[in-house]
C-alpha cells in the first residue's frame, strides 16, 4: 500500500490564509487509515520506518516544488550513483561538506502534550525522524529539528468547522528559544501525518515565518489533488 505510492500537491478546501504549498502520499482511507492509525495510537512502532519511507518522497516533492531537478540542483543528487550521493553528504577528506550545512530540514508539527502523554510517544516526530533517515541514504542530507513547540492549549479539534478550527490554533505554536537560527526558510519542510483542513500547517508556517513547502502522509477526503 505504501509502496509506490506518488506525492501530489493538494489543497484543503476552503485553503487558509498562509497554507505552504502541500504534498500528500495517500487518501485518509482504507489501509492507509488503519496503517496510520495502528502506528499513532496503537502503539505500532515498527511502521515508523515504511511511513517515513513514504513520507520521505513527499518531502522530495516539496523540497523540488514546480521546478524540474530542484533537488538535483541543489544537492547534486545523482538517482542511482553511489558516488554522488557519497559527494552530497561528505566533503574531500570524509568530513562535514558544505552541502551537509545546507541540509534539508524537516519540522514535525507537535502533538498536543496530552495526546503524546496519553500515546506514549510522539508519531509525527517518530515518522519525520524515519524520513530523513530515508532521505540521507537516497543521498540527500537532511536532518529532522522538532524545533516547534505549543505555547497554549487548544480546544479538540474533532467536529470542528474549518474556520473554527483555525481560530483555535491561531497563535498556537511557537519556535523554541535559542533554535530559530538553525532554520532558513529555503530549507525548511513542514511534515504532518495528516491534513484535514491545513489548520495545523498554516499556524506552523506562520510560526516559523516561513517554509519551502509543506509534506503530508494522508489527506482527508475533500481535499483537492493536482
Amino acid at each position: 500500500m505504501l509502496t509506490g505510492a506518488v506525492p501530489r500537491r493538494v489543497w484543503p478546501s476552503p485553503v487558509p490564509s498562509g497554507l505552504p504549498p502541500v504534498y500528500g502520499t495517500l487518501p485518509y482511507a482504507d489501509e492507509a487509515r488503519a496503517t496510520l492509525l495502528a502506528h499513532k495510537e496503537r502503539g505500532a512502532l515498527r511502521l515508523a520506518a515504511p511511513l517515513g519511507a513514504a513520507l520521505a518522497g513527499a518531502v522530495r516533492a516539496a523540497a523540488a516544488g514546480p521546478v524540474p531537478g530542484r533537488l538535483r540542483d541543489r544537492w547534486g543528487r545523482q538517482e542511482g550513483r553511489q558516488e554522488d550521493r557519497q559527494r552530497g553528504l561528505r566533503g574531500p577528506r570524509g568530513g562535514q561538506g558544505r552541502e551537509s550545512a545546507r541540509a534539508l530540514v524537516l519540522v514535525p508539527v507537535p502533538s498536543a502534550r496530552r495526546a503524546t502523554a496519553r500515546r506514549g510517544h510522539d508519531p509525527v516526530r517518530r515518522i519525520a525522524r524515519a524520513a530523513a533517515a530515508r532521505l540521507r541514504r537516497d543521498g540527500v542530507p537532511a536532518r529532522m529539528l522538532p524545533v516547534l513547540r505549543q505555547r497554549r492549549a487548544v480546544a479538540d479539534q474533532a467536529g470542528l468547522t474549518a474556520a473554527q478550527r483555525a481560530e483555535n490554533l491561531r497563535g498556537a505554536l511557537e519556535v523554541v528559544p535559542g533554535v530559530g537560527s538553525l532554520l532558513t526558510a529555503e530549507e525548511t519542510v513542514l511534515v504532518d501525518d495528516l491534513m484535514t483542513t491545513g489548520a495545523s500547517l498554516a499556524e506552523a508556517a506562520r510560526a516559523l515565518g516561513g517554509v519551502t513547502g509543506a509534506a503530508v502522509l494522508a489527506v482527508r477526503t475533500g481535499s483537492r489533488a493536482d
